[in-house]
């Protein structure tokens, strides 16, 4: 390396240059300072392997541009979304069962469709994963998950009729 790198007087040197283009580039102030923090640790932990400190003010701002477009691809792959718009996607998790309960869910399993019900009970009762249950049952994964997610609406619908009647009785 040409000379000693001080890093804090780079930081100070570059800080104001680097958050606006992060800013630009994120749109708002949290993830900016995030940018140039991630620039400035990479820096700091790859210093050693700059051989010209002429060039660290591009090398610092290919790397933030790099942090950028990581980020961005991960966002791409795995959106974020407030709660209240997704609500509706999110599977409904139910209580956990007892025995008495346990023969609620096989006598409303019962009143599945056989085609829905083969799947539902190998996959919750027998803990086979989809690729054995596909193999089991001779037909493709996709086909699999259909037929798991359908079942366990049916299997739902079953068990709240069966609840309805019983809470109608009393």
């Amino acid at each position: 390396m040409h000379g000693e790198m001080d890093f804090d007087a780079l930081v100070e040197q570059h800080y104001a240059a680097l958050y606006r283009f992060a800013f630009s580039l994120a749109g708002n102030e949290s993830d900016a300072g995030d940018l140039v923090q991630d620039a400035f640790h990479t820096l700091l932990i790859k210093s050693a392997g700059i051989a010209d400190l002429t060039k660290v003010k591009s090398w610092l701002f290919t790397t933030l541009y790099r942090h950028f477009l990581g980020r961005r691809k991960h966002l791409v792959r795995f959106p974020q979304h407030e709660l209240g718009e997704v609500e509706n996607e999110l599977p409904e998790i139910l209580p956990e069962l007892g025995p008495a309960d346990w023969q609620q869910v096989t006598d409303a399993l019962a009143k599945v469709d056989e085609v829905f019900r083969a799947p539902v009970a190998l996959y919750y009762l027998e803990e086979y994963s989809y690729p054995e249950i596909a193999r089991i049952l001779e037909v493709p994964l996709g086909t699999v998950k259909s037929r798991i997610s359908r079942g366990i609406a049916h299997l739902q619908h079953a068990i709240l009729a069966r609840v309805g009647a019983q809470e109608e009785a009393t």
